[in-house]
């Protein structure tokens, strides 16, 4: 939910105030700033909650630290690449491959309870999945519309 809170309050805020500023590029250019804040934002929990993110992975799967933190990296690059005129458009399009790959990792996680935050408490369970997976789909939607189309 706070990565939705993160990327609606600065798109707004530049829409608000980018016509006050000498930065102001429009619509397009919020939506991509938004969408970057928001992969920063994110980012920070891939190397805060690593340990706890890792859960999210299923077990089969080896280096879930490694994963967790190359995905981290990741999106600090999306986010820069959502900025540059010239990589927007792959970059769009490497993000919803992205969005896409780690959607299993959600359900898994919501599957199994597990709190990316802490892992010594429950997460939300299935009901998880009412949130993510539209916000996931509204996520992709938001990239396409601002970085692809």
């Amino acid at each position: 939910m706070k990565p939705l809170f993160v990327l609606i309050i600065v798109y707004v805020a530049l829409l608000a105030f980018g016509g006050h500023t000498t930065f102001d590029k429009g619509n397009i250019f919020a939506g991509n700033i938004a969408m970057g804040v928001m992969l920063l934002f994110t980012a920070i929990g891939h190397f805060k909650f690593k340990t706890s993110m890792a859960a999210m992975i299923p077990l089969f799967i080896p280096k879930k630290v490694e994963i967790v933190l190359f995905t981290g990296v990741l999106e600090i690059l999306f986010a820069v690449g959502l900025t540059v005129d010239s990589t927007r458009y792959y970059t769009g399009i490497a993000l919803i491959i992205f969005y896409i790959a780690i959607l299993p990792a959600n359900i898994y996680a919501a599957k199994h309870r597990i709190n990316y935050e802490n892992l010594y408490k429950p997460g939300p369970g299935p009901k998880y999945l009412w949130f993510r997976i539209p916000f996931q789909l509204f996520l992709i939607g938001w990239v396409w519309y601002f970085s692809i189309r």
